[in-house]
């Protein structure tokens, strides 16, 4: 707290004034998080003049942009020491950011963008699987420590790949037609 009322240029007890505690504060920071990806995420989903694929890459780069920065340490701390904050970030996730992304996926299928065959839930859980598995400490310490080593990225760029191989996968246009005839 004496960190986070220098930084805003106020003595601790205005800071206390308005948050009476480090709980409260984290709180408020995830509804501010929340309300800002909500809006914009709303604005790009409901944005005729934007077409499927930079819908997707839009969105998909506006989570990452408001969820890279954060710590993956710190959710695990939310587990253990806030579970209320938890529970309502999880809710939050759940409730509305994965259905977002399934609306949209269903655009895609719509216009005949996405293939039809797909489920739109698994779609749904396999990216939202990786990348919380990928920024999950536990996850990539099971891992061998050439693999581990190998995936100091930032968390941004985790996003990024993760994204790129879901909707692009790992072969090359030659290969994919190769694999395609096989």
């Amino acid at each position: 707290m004496d960190d986070i009322a220098q930084d805003l240029g106020m003595s601790k007890k205005t800071l206390y004034k308005y948050y009476p505690g480090k709980l409260e504060l984290l709180s408020a920071s995830f509804e501010v998080l929340k309300t800002k990806m909500t809006a914009k995420v709303e604005a790009i989903l409901d944005n005729r003049y934007i077409s499927f694929p930079l819908k997707l890459k839009s969105m998909l780069s506006v989570i990452a942009t408001h969820l890279a920065p954060i710590n993956p340490e710190l959710f695990e701390d939310l587990k253990d020491h806030a579970p209320e904050i938890w529970e309502e970030l999880t809710t939050y996730i759940n409730e509305s950011a994965y259905l977002r992304f399934a609306r949209l996926i269903e655009q895609g299928v719509a216009q005949g963008l996405v293939n039809p065959r797909l489920n739109t839930s698994l779609v749904v859980m396999l990216y939202a699987a990786a990348v919380q598995s990928l920024l999950d400490p536990e996850f990539s310490g099971q891992f061998p420590s050439a693999i581990q080593k190998g995936m100091k990225i930032p968390p941004s760029e985790i996003y990024d790949q993760a994204i790129s191989i879901i909707y692009n996968g790992i072969l090359t246009d030659e290969a994919r037609n190769e694999f395609q005839n096989a």
